[in-house]
């Protein structure tokens, strides 16, 4: 067992706070993993306001890079020494989604056993079965995925959560491909992540949809084609106006993706697509909201397909390697989602930045 520092959220609603915690070596498929860089994602303040449950104390941190120090009996995949980007998808391989080749929908995902824990023996609950506000973390060694040691930590690490939700909510989730249209309601880390994946695959045109300027000037240096400000102007009609442009008989996007999470964008997304086109919602919207007042009659009559998207549709192992290597050859950039780097003693900072916009992501990088 070693001791680290760490940032933790005692309770609901309170600042984190930087302690030392205690890391136990690995037992059998385990690795301790000594972080370099690690993102700010809403989801790690979803966890401090209480919004995901209350069993605090949180370990905070998910979106990460660094280095393998040390395994576990039986551990094969990785080794001391390499570079990974931690995952929270480690599939199990044996549950019903597995056995019928669906790995992206796998119930039982799995978790290191051990527990990390406060110098007093309070048990931590890892945010997203990970905890990478840390110099050093303990996983199930399926959460190490295996990359390029050359790639920079700060940027490959948002893979391990915003950057591939986005990426795969388009392509994976959504089917974003040639001679179709992409619209991007929300333009936050998630949603300019759904614009690059869109522009990855070929996609036009690629509407980016928000209220925030520079969101949007974000979203055009990603691969939009198009943006709209939806405090001026309605989306769904210029989503429409857009399209009919470019193809001849489109009454919306092929594609929409809704990267915020809220009833009142979602309903936007539904009605801004095509006939029998697709709405992924990405966006996390909290237990009590629902959508009001939506015709079943419409459901029927538009056809196509609504769906959700749990971190992309990813398989970490095919994903994270391939767009690493994207990245690596200046076909993603990365780099340009990293907005800040800080200290790991700047995240009740970072949290407050979230609420300002400007900002893509806040990364720690220790």
């Amino acid at each position: 067992m070693q001791q680290v520092k760490a940032v933790v959220a005692k309770a609901k609603g309170a600042p984190v706070e930087l302690v030392t915690i205690n890391v136990p070596d690995p037992g059998p498929g385990e690795a301790v993993v000594k972080i370099q860089a690690c993102g700010v994602c809403h989801t790690d303040l979803h966890y401090r306001e209480g919004g995901i449950n209350d069993e605090f104390p949180f370990l905070l941190g998910h979106e990460a890079a660094g280095v393998v120090e040390a395994v576990g009996a039986d551990v094969t995949s990785v080794a001391p020494g390499d570079f990974v980007i931690l995952n929270w998808r480690a599939v199990c391989g044996q549950c019903r989604a597995c056995k019928r080749g669906d790995l992206q929908y796998c119930f039982a995902t799995h978790n290191a056993t051990q527990k990390m824990t406060l110098e007093d023996g309070t048990e931590l609950s890892p945010a997203l079965g990970i905890g990478a506000f840390a110099e050093k973390t303990l996983v199930a060694a399926g959460q190490c995925t295996k990359v390029d040691p050359e790639a920079r930590p700060a940027a490959v690490g948002l893979l391990g959560c915003g950057v591939m939700a986005g990426l795969g909510a388009a392509i994976n989730t959504g089917g974003a491909s040639r001679g179709k249209s992409v619209a991007v309601i929300g333009c936050g880390g998630v949603g300019v992540a759904a614009i690059a994946g869109a522009a990855l695959a070929g996609s036009s045109p690629i509407i980016a949809v928000d209220i925030d300027a520079q969101k949007l000037e974000a979203a055009r240096g990603m691969g939009a084609t198009h943006t709209v400000d939806s405090s001026q102007l309605d989306p769904v009609e210029e989503i429409k106006r857009i399209c009919a442009e470019t193809y001849d008989g489109a009454d919306g996007a092929d594609i929409v993706v809704e990267a915020v999470g809220r009833p009142e964008t979602w309903k936007q997304a539904f009605y801004a697509r095509d006939l029998a086109g697709t709405v992924v919602l990405v966006g996390v919207p909290t237990p009590d909201m629902k959508v009001p007042d939506l015709p079943l009659i419409d459901v029927f009559g538009r056809g196509g397909a609504l769906k959700s998207s749990w971190y992309g549709d990813c398989l970490p192992d095919r994903d994270f390697p391939m767009l690493v290597d994207l990245y690596r050859q200046g076909r993603l950039d990365l780099d340009a989602f990293v907005t800040e780097e800080i200290g790991i003693d700047d995240v009740e900072a970072a949290f407050e930045k979230m609420h300002h916009g400007g900002v893509l992501r806040s990364v720690v990088v220790l």
